[in-house]
């Protein structure tokens, strides 16, 4: 198999568990952030985890807010995916690199999912339509809220205009950043 094939396999596997894990960690983000279970869009997150988790759940219980089965059902789909990844690449697989890495990994998508949400926050801000209710803006703005809160403290608006998100996205992908440099393998 030449490169070109091994990269192209390499980005369906990882692209296609990259969308599972953020569904993972939406459902993981529900409960913190107050959104809505009866929000037809956290339902689809529920249907869509709860094959997983569910078992899972069945020998790990909720801890507080913090759902872990579904942290150690994206751990594992994480660990297995770079895993698979290595084994493609035929590289000798290590324990201990691919939990670091499986771990790293999953913070920087938690980072870049807050990201990704803050952008679409901003154009759906310019698309207007205050006024109507929309299930998936409700849950952006719930999973957006608690990060752009303390960024409002901070930096007032500039004639009329809110710049908190521009810096909460500088920030976060600082973070993502420093995060990659604990990465074991180069993924």
């Amino acid at each position: 198999m030449g490169t070109s094939a091994t990269s192209a396999i390499v980005f369906v596997i990882n692209s296609v568990a990259q969308l599972y894990l953020l569904v993972l960690l939406l459902r993981l983000l529900l409960p913190w952030m107050g959104i809505n279970f009866n929000n037809p869009v956290s339902q689809a997150i529920l249907r869509l985890t709860s094959p997983l988790v569910i078992p899972v759940r069945r020998i790990l219980p909720p801890i507080g807010k913090i759902d872990t089965a579904t942290v150690v059902v994206a751990y594992g789909i994480q660990y297995l995916t770079i895993l698979i990844i290595v084994l493609i690449w035929r590289q000798p697989p290590s324990i201990l690199p691919i939990a670091i890495t499986a771990a790293v990994s999953l913070v920087i998508l938690t980072l870049r999912l807050f990201v990704f949400a803050i952008i679409i926050r901003i154009i759906l801000s310019w698309l207007g339509g205050a006024g109507s209710y929309n299930p998936a803006i409700a849950i952006i703005n719930a999973i957006t809220e608690p990060v752009l809160r303390p960024f409002r403290r901070v930096i007032p608006p500039i004639g009329g205009l809110d710049i908190s998100p521009v810096f909460a996205i500088i920030l976060l992908s600082a973070a993502a950043i420093l995060m990659s440099g604990l990465k074991q393998l180069p993924l």
